[in-house]
């Protein structure tokens, strides 16, 4: 039987709590999709994503490397973000599980209708 790592030490855990919230993986495909975004082009691009849980997730995301977050000293400010190169280098893999997911997400709706009943 293969084991993995204990809880403290595993990095399929660290990597996938850190990418499988409800946002991070929305973000990182609106920046590959779009490039360099403000905060503000963010925001409407996934209309549901409050705010703060926007600045959250992109804070993550530029903790871990993912994304870099460039200031502009300017009035008023402007703040860029963009997919680093490990970031660009996620997306390859990222980008098959949403084709995967457009791919089958009529079968899934259907299973899911049926075990509701």
């Amino acid at each position: 039987m293969k084991n993995f790592y204990s809880n403290d030490n595993c990095p399929i855990r660290d990597v996938l709590s850190r990418l499988g919230d409800k946002w991070s993986m929305l973000v990182l495909v609106t920046l590959k999709a779009n490039g360099t975004m403000r905060f503000c082009d963010i925001h409407k691009t996934i209309a549901d994503i409050s705010q703060r849980m926007l600045t959250v997730t992109l804070r993550t995301l530029e903790t871990d490397g993912l994304i870099s977050r460039k200031v502009y000293a300017e009035v008023p400010p402007r703040v860029e973000y963009q997919l680093t190169d490990l970031g660009e280098s996620l997306m390859p893999r990222v980008q098959v599980l949403v084709d995967w997911a457009l791919e089958h997400m009529g079968e899934i709706m259907k299973h899911r209708e049926v075990m509701m009943k």
